[in-house]
């Protein structure tokens, strides 16, 4: 049973190998989510963006998928890029299998065949490097709420949002904050008297 959902106007401005791989970042088990490639029901739509074809995908798939979306986790956690590094080569390393040729059969354009290799897994490196040729791989983050996690694209021109979802988690922690300036003020004596 698939369940549709309205996005928003920030989340339409997602281009479409982002919001494949936001979906499937967020297809892991965080919070109170459970992993959705467990779900027979939620995996063809997770995974049909990246080329899975009719048919439930098989163990040795989803093993993989899971081994590149934990690349991918570690990737997008990573605030430096020197720390990154390390993650870069264990996602190359496990998409090496992967070949492409490329195609310039529609005059004016290069498109990237995948010859060799798992397909879903050549589709989910296919999305990865047109975040990163576009220079908009930075814009994937986790939100800020440490009880959230929830892996969002980041759609401002400044490239500062914190959270999936300003009503949501923004809103609970400037309140929480809020009130922890204000009980440490009320807790503090006057220095007055």
């Amino acid at each position: 049973m698939s369940t549709t959902t309205t996005r928003t106007d920030q989340e339409a401005s997602v281009p479409a190998p982002a919001a494949a791989l936001v979906d499937l970042l967020n297809s892991r088990a965080y919070a109170i989510h459970a992993d959705k490639l467990d779900n027979p029901e939620l995996v063809m739509d997770l995974l049909r963006p990246f080329g899975q074809e009719d048919g439930e995908p098989s163990p040795r798939r989803l093993d993989l998928v899971r081994a590149l979306r934990a690349d991918l986790m570690d990737l997008v956690a990573a605030g430096d890029p020197a720390d990154a590094a390390q993650d870069w080569a264990a996602f190359t390393g496990r998409t090496s299998s992967i070949t492409f040729q490329q195609d310039f059969s529609t005059p004016g354009h290069v498109r990237l065949r995948q010859v060799s290799g798992d397909p879903v897994v050549g589709g989910i490196t296919l999305d990865v490097a047109a975040l990163v040729t576009a220079g908009t791989w930075s814009r994937l983050r986790i939100c800020a709420n440490d009880v959230c996690r929830r892996v969002f694209y980041d759609t401002t021109r400044s490239r500062t949002r914190r959270w999936h979802s300003y009503e949501i988690c923004g809103n609970r922690s400037n309140v929480a904050a809020y009130r922890a300036r204000t009980a440490r003020s009320s807790a503090t004596p006057d220095a007055q008297h």
